[in-house]
């Protein structure tokens, strides 16, 4: 897996086990929806703002979403 399907997948299953839409967390994240959308689909790279943004609006370390399965 490289680093942006590793982000994605984390970022879709944080933001799910939270029962949070991307729309909610797009709010809490002050990002726009379709943007995380597109990083959940690897459509783009996050800088490590936004991954600080989208961790802090899921109560989570930014370094959780981007742990790699061992």
């Amino acid at each position: 897996m490289n680093i942006r399907e590793i982000l994605a997948a984390n970022l879709k299953r944080y933001r799910r086990e939270r029962g949070v839409s991307q729309e909610e967390l797009a709010h809490l994240a002050e990002i726009d929806r379709t943007y995380i959308s597109s990083l959940e689909r690897c459509q783009y790279a996050a800088s490590i703002e936004v991954v600080d943004r989208l961790a802090r609006a899921l109560g989570i370390d930014a370094a959780d979403l981007l742990r790699g399965t061992v």
